[in-house]
């Protein structure tokens, strides 16, 4: 629909009017409007998030419409495409560079086949996006006043660049030893903002203190921090200093997509107070233990890593920083995707994260000394 914004009022006025119903595709969603030379281009978003997923533009000489479409509708789309290295592509929009130069931004997914799925079924279908929803780039032109994607409608992965000087996004260190007030912009939490009553980076200057609250299965609060995988290699490390006196609490290094997608290498207590490592998780509603209780006595401090080896998580522990140990087995990526889970609306991909639980209601805190992310 269209309405009249009032810059000086700040509020929407007049009539709204419809002025585009979409497709056969359906779900016409996400419009954003270009305008160029005689024409207003109204580009959508059609076909929903998953596999019929696309881009519809059309266009009019008046803002009201009426709007015919593409002639060659849809101008991207992984539809019905069995080969596709980019599925899902839909959400684009168009934008010139200072020469004159065409592009198409739109999301799509990298999908990954399930290791421990049926592998005689054809490709379509048969994949999952551990990384979420991404971002990509198609070069484009104009023909008779409409845009095409020069490579055609599927999406390709390598594309010609723009004739313009290199301007390379600054590469921030790997080795976060939160050491600052404020956590950086690739940390993410749940359902609310950090707050001092959960999370603190100044009680222990040099660390990251989590505050347990309720489990990872919970709907509620969590005390989580996590940063999104952006590659299908990748290791993350932490050192943990954490003093458990009940199996109720726990923290530790979790590969998380949802409160019913996760696993957890935690620290915790067995019943006799010790202190021991487990993997566990939950997979669709189904909780799970993956590895047997390891006792590591009295130790307080243990170092914890997660390695994304593309279909599979695998986890290790180390005493010392030195010698690193195993715990528990290769791990499947694929339930922690887009399309690994029961849940509608799944976008974000998988993420590493640093977690701790208290379900005593006491808060018992651990201290995260750093978190270091590699791309592999």
């Amino acid at each position: 629909v269209l309405q009249e914004f009032d810059a000086i009022s700040g509020k929407l006025i007049g009539e709204v009017k419809n002025i585009f119903k979409g497709t056969s595709l359906g779900c016409t969603e996400g419009p954003q409007m270009l305008k160029k030379g005689d024409y207003y281009y109204l580009i959508t978003a059609e076909g929903g998030t998953a596999l019929d997923h696309a881009v519809t533009v059309c266009r009019s000489k008046n803002i009201e419409g009426p709007f015919e479409v593409h002639p060659d509708n849809t101008i991207l789309t992984s539809r019905f495409q069995e080969g596709a290295p980019l599925s899902r592509a839909g959400h684009g929009f168009l934008v010139e560079t200072q020469n004159g130069e065409w592009y198409l931004s739109h999301l799509c997914g990298r999908g990954i086949k399930n290791p421990e799925g049926y592998q005689f079924m054809p490709e379509y279908n048969n994949h999952f996006s551990i990384l979420g929803r991404e971002t990509a780039l198609q070069k484009a032109h104009w023909q008779d006043d409409w845009p095409y994607i020069t490579t055609g409608k599927t999406p390709v992965v390598d594309v010609q660049g723009p004739d313009l000087p290199l301007c390379p996004w600054p590469i921030a260190d790997a080795h976060d030893d939160f050491g600052k007030k404020t956590l950086r912009l690739d940390y993410q939490t749940l359902r609310e903002p950090v707050n001092e009553e959960w999370v603190s980076l100044t009680e222990r200057p040099g660390h990251l203190r989590l505050k347990g609250r309720h489990y990872l299965s919970s709907r509620y609060e969590q005390s989580l921090v996590a940063r999104r995988f952006q590659s299908h290699y990748a290791r993350a490390e932490t050192k943990m200093e954490f003093r458990p006196n009940s199996p109720y609490q726990m923290a530790g290094l979790c590969a998380y997509y949802a409160r019913n997608g996760h696993y957890f290498l935690k620290m915790t207590t067995n019943d006799e107070g010790g202190h021991i490592l487990q993997v566990v998780g939950n997979i669709n509603d189904v909780y799970g233990e993956y590895s047997e209780e390891v006792s590591i006595a009295d130790h307080c401090i243990v170092y914890m890593r997660l390695t994304l080896d593309k279909q599979w998580y695998r986890y290790s522990y180390s005493l010392d920083g030195k010698t690193w140990r195993k715990i528990g087995p290769a791990l499947n990526s694929t339930p922690l995707s887009d399309e690994g889970g029961p849940d509608i609306f799944r976008f974000t991909g998988s993420f590493v994260g640093l977690f701790a639980a208290d379900i005593t209601g006491q808060k018992t805190h651990a201290d995260f000394d750093y978190l270091e992310y590699l791309e592999l």
